[in-house]
């Protein structure tokens, strides 16, 4: 679950489906309704005056569709955004237009939380490829940034044989070696081109990706969780269960990392 409230539109011309999913969505914690809007020009105006992190949209409108309204705000900073609709003909359509989800009305409450948890991990995906955005980016501004090369990085000698992983990575930067101890290491996220290994208050990058990291490393210590994170399993203090039948792990540091549904079956370890 995100820390930060997620900021709700709701997009409906039935004042009662409107309530009806409004009194559903406070059951969430993470989920704050800023408003409701009963047609699409309204909720164009709304969109782009309150900037919501998810809105949920009625297809059925008059005037001003749910697809109109997408289409209005195309070449904008969208929303995340799911359908919602009494006529599963539009599936199809819907999902064309990038929806994150499509629902059925009447919305059952499986759906609804399957819905939900899509929106927390599309969020946490956001906000990881912003930061590793933003960390690329001060790379890149450096007087002298790091040139890692796997090369440089790793002896002939250290290349793992088979069933032989690494145990210690030695790190290049500006002429200057550090030698990290892979036990150590935390966590270890994608940023780009670079990988970031996290050892306690310390970030340690090199260039490197991450399917030849995870044939680097043991994976009876380092097994991966989402797409861009790989974490120490030894270094697991918690497991939080959240909707969807996910996770959310709390490392010895204090790190909340977020299992993507695709390796829920490396918990099953700690289960």
């Amino acid at each position: 679950m995100t820390d930060k409230k997620i900021k709700t539109l709701l997009v409906d011309d039935e004042p009662l489906a409107l309530r009806g999913l409004e009194l559903r969505l406070k059951e969430f914690d993470d989920i704050e309704i800023i408003g409701t809007c009963a047609n699409g020009r309204e909720a164009i105006k709304k969109i782009r005056a309150e900037r919501p992190a998810l809105v949920f949209l009625d297809i059925q409108m008059p005037g001003f569709d749910g697809f109109a309204v997408v289409k209005a705000l195309a070449r904008e900073e969208m929303p995340l955004i799911i359908f919602a609709t009494a006529f599963d003909q539009y599936a199809i359509k819907a999902f064309e237009t990038h929806a994150l989800d499509y629902l059925l009305k009447p919305i059952e409450e499986d759906r609804l939380l399957e819905a939900i948890a899509k929106v927390r991990e599309s969020i946490q995906e956001r906000i990881t490829i912003e930061q590793n955005a933003r960390l690329i980016n001060l790379i890149r501004s450096l007087d002298n940034p790091p040139t890692f090369e796997l090369s440089e990085i790793i002896s002939a000698q250290e290349l793992p044989l088979e069933n032989n992983f690494e145990t210690h990575l030695n790190i290049k930067d500006r002429g200057q070696i550090t030698r990290v101890d892979v036990s150590t290491i935390e966590w270890i996220d994608a940023a780009g081109d670079y990988m970031c290994l996290h050892v306690g208050d310390k970030t340690h990058i090199l260039r490197e990706t991450m399917k030849n990291m995870e044939k680097r490393l043991n994976p009876e210590l380092f097994q991966r969780v989402h797409r861009s994170t790989i974490i120490n399993m030894s270094k697991v203090a918690e497991l939080q269960p959240t909707s969807g039948g996910k996770y959310q792990i709390t490392l010895e540091s204090g790190a909340e990392l977020q299992v993507s549904r695709n390796y829920r079956k490396v918990l099953a370890r700690f289960l």
